[in-house]
């Protein structure tokens, strides 16, 4: 290679290491979703957020576990599609630095079957589906307890597993799953407890077609989270504040007509 040619090549170089870094700091801010109410949601507050300058890129998530190791790695800016009780197991079992900067929603979650009408026809010895995660397991089988099925272990708070019922005179056999199987759990299980986004992902209406819901009184209401080091970032602002806009609070009601309830209140 002759002097002026790695002359020429190290300038180009330059050049699109400077390029690269002015479309860096114009590209969208990345928020992962999972699939259902927390993308369509998420659609909206883009185009709210677009209003105030900020360009959302939405990134849809399959499961619950790679979202935040998504954003504790930096992959993403941003994720909603969790409540509260797991992110913090996340985070005590991972040890990601991660916070919450928001509330957006409650997605009751329901016991739905294609075998029995309801919980009082369950029969002995049945097979129930729950999430194999440990929040979301143990919120299934405190729904269960709020239907008279099971006691659990008051000591043990929410993260509840099969291990902590101290009564189950139905002799019920819990199948841990993945959430997102659900759903397809329905024919060979009994009945099966399924978080709102998948049971609307399925075609299942938690209003319509449950046999019993989570009360609105649930602890488990979904947030927006970004790193530690970043929550406070004029974008999550902006951010938090077009996902709170009366325009997204209105199409969720409209939407859902109570299967998603908004739970809008800034994190302190």
């Amino acid at each position: 290679f002759t002097m002026r040619f790695l002359l020429k090549l190290t300038a180009a170089a330059v050049l699109a290491s400077a390029l690269t870094g002015q479309a860096l700091a114009n590209d969208a801010i990345k928020i992962g979703v999972t699939p259902g109410a927390h993308e369509e949601v998420m659609e909206e507050v883009a185009k709210v957020a677009a209003t105030k300058g900020l360009d959302i890129e939405i990134v849809s998530f399959s499961d619950y576990v790679i979202p935040n190791q998504a954003l504790d790695d930096g992959d993403l800016d941003a994720n909603s599609f969790q409540h509260k009780p797991y992110l913090d197991n996340q985070i005590k079992d991972r040890g990601y630095d991660l916070s919450v900067v928001g509330y957006n929603i409650l997605t009751p979650m329901g016991i739905y079957s294609n075998k029995i009408k309801s919980l009082d026809d369950l029969p002995e010895g049945a097979e129930v589906g729950i999430p194999n995660d440990p929040t979301n397991g143990g919120r299934a089988l405190l729904v269960l307890q709020s239907q008279g099925l099971i006691k659990v272990d008051p000591a043990v708070g929410l993260v509840v597993s099969p291990l902590d019922i101290i009564e189950n005179p139905k002799n019920i056999s819990f199948v841990e799953l993945d959430a997102a199987q659900l759903p397809r759990s329905l024919d060979d299980l009994d009945a099966s407890a399924i978080n709102t986004n998948y049971a609307l992902e399925a075609g299942l209406n938690p209003i319509k077609d449950s046999i019993a819901i989570e009360g609105n009184d649930s602890p488990y209401a979904n947030v927006i989270v970004t790193q530690t080091d970043r929550k406070d970032e004029p974008w999550v602002k902006t951010l938090v504040e077009a996902y709170h806009d009366d325009a997204v609070r209105k199409f969720i009601e409209t939407k859902y007509e109570g299967s998603v309830l908004p739970v809008f209140k800034i994190s302190e």
